[in-house]
């Protein structure tokens, strides 16, 4: 029998705090089973043809229609970048091949999904660097031949810290002063977007939803930056933050960006600025410097660097933590002027597009991918 793995998250995201405080096996390394669990070989079948390559030094899976004789026609191609808080995951967790297979399916595409390099072996920016790497060698001459890809119908798209992961490589494309890549769209799944305000209403009310409560996101946040553990508690606190990032608050206020049916009952507070003496270590300077980072951070830019960039698709849950996250974004990105749509799932929760595999295939993750593949018909 299969396991899911978020079944997995409900039964061991309280476990791995326990075995680090007795020794047994760092936090992340607990955390990974999900990971081993959900793990499967991808293979071809009679219709999606599946490789396994190195794109400029990091491991790909591509998914490509099974077809006998290569057509002369172009091919649209989706990037998609993985969820698991840049601490977990993989393109070969069974939820993630499956819906690889249906967009190559159902979209007549190519779908290359990236094995990004993971945290904490690997801090920021070395995933984001890994993903920026790879769309830029998708984007040689001979590599879009060799996959019959059309380089102008390629989407970016990912779901959580994936979807982090595609907001920052769109921005950094449009930043890099004669930068040829054009990508036509980006496609992000309850994007985590920044990380100077941990308490913005979504923080509040599901600080203790299952899948991803507060304390396992701001546990995410610091492993991607940081071993050490003074980052995490300082964040936890929402005192991590320094004079030099408190100057980009104004582009999280979610007094400004987010719609009031969102506040809720919450009222705004800037988060704290912690000065040098009050700074629990000096180890935290340069984490500091990381999360004010827009490519950590894709909210943290103003609106300058916001226009032109591609069509966005953007999808919340309410039982979110990193709901307001996404909604601030679309919020920002119609202002400067990018076609946005936004889907918000009153019912759903974080995590909820991993949940198409029996014995926990549910309805709601069907309707969103449905959604999800529907827009990228109509989008790419």
């Amino acid at each position: 029998m299969e396991t899911h793995a978020g079944q997995l998250f409900l039964q061991i995201t309280q476990s791995p705090d326990l075995c680090e405080f007795l020794g047994l096996k760092d936090y992340m390394g607990v955390m990974y089973v999900i990971t081993l669990v959900e793990k499967v070989v991808p293979v071809s079948d009679e219709h999606v043809k599946v490789t396994e390559d190195t794109f400029d030094g990091v491991d790909v899976v591509l998914y490509q229609p099974n077809v006998q004789e290569a057509g002369t026609n172009l091919r649209r191609a989706v990037i998609y970048l993985h969820g698991g808080g840049w601490c977990l995951g993989s393109p070969r967790m069974s939820p993630y091949d499956l819906l690889a297979r249906k967009i190559v399916t159902e979209l007549d595409a190519v779908v290359l999904s990236v094995d990004y390099r993971l945290a904490p072996p690997h801090h920021f920016p070395i995933p984001y660097e890994d993903v920026y790497r790879v769309v830029k060698h998708l984007f040689r001459k001979e590599v879009l031949a060799q996959y019959s890809v059309d380089p102008e119908r390629v989407a970016v798209s990912g779901d959580s810290a994936g979807g982090n992961l595609a907001a920052a490589v769109s921005q950094q494309l449009r930043k890099e002063p004669g930068q040829p890549i054009k990508l036509k769209a980006q496609a992000l799944i309850y994007p985590v977007l920044q990380a100077l305000d941990l308490n913005t209403p979504s923080y509040q009310q599901n600080q203790n939803m299952p899948i991803l409560p507060r304390t396992l996101m701001v546990r995410f946040w610091s492993e991607y930056f940081t071993t050490d553990k003074a980052l995490f508690r300082a964040m936890m606190a929402n005192t991590h933050n320094s004079p030099e990032s408190s100057i980009l608050l104004k582009f999280v206020n979610w007094s400004t960006f987010l719609p009031e049916t969102y506040h809720k009952k919450y009222n705004y507070s800037a988060p704290a600025i912690s000065q040098g003496a009050e700074r629990e270590a000096a180890s935290m300077e340069e984490p500091s410097r990381s999360f004010a980072d827009p490519r950590a951070s894709p909210l943290l830019v103003p609106d300058a660097d916001l226009r032109f960039l591609p069509k966005a698709y953007i999808l919340t849950c309410e039982y979110d933590v990193l709901r307001d996250d996404g909604i601030m974004y679309a919020t920002r990105l119609r202002a400067a002027g990018v076609a946005v749509t936004h889907e918000h799932y009153t019912s759903g929760f974080h995590g909820a597009v991993m949940f198409t595999v029996w014995p926990t295939d549910f309805l709601i993750a069907r309707r969103m991918i449905s959604n999800y593949i529907k827009w990228l018909m109509e989008n790419l």
